[in-house]
């Protein structure tokens, strides 16, 4: 599976469009890194529990996106966005989409 952010694959033509796929989790906070990065804001410094958790996030939305562009017979998906919602307090919501597609 081919991924990018660009409309298109460089020296690739697109043959078929399946359309819009997606992928989400909802990742919450545990008591031990929220005690962790309460430290760490009165001393500075990067929240390495949460950015592991981001990126967990990423990996896991994105690979559902994959996944469901697979399903639909895709070989490439382009114009991959990423978002991020807070859906309720401590937890949030990390979003992958983009267009499914078949190049040659």
């Amino acid at each position: 599976m081919i991924l990018t952010t660009l409309e298109g694959v460089p020296g690739k033509e697109i043959l078929e469009h399946y359309g819009i796929v997606q992928g989400s989790t909802v990742r919450a906070k545990n008591i031990g890194k929220d005690f962790l990065a309460g430290m760490k804001n009165i001393i500075g410094g990067e929240l390495k529990g949460y950015t592991e958790l981001l990126q967990e996030a990423r990996q896991e939305a994105l690979d559902r996106m994959v996944l469901q562009g697979q399903q639909l017979g895709a070989n490439a998906i382009v114009n991959i966005r990423f978002a991020t919602s807070s859906v309720a307090q401590g937890a949030a919501e990390l979003f992958a989409y983009g267009t499914a597609v078949r190049v040659s």
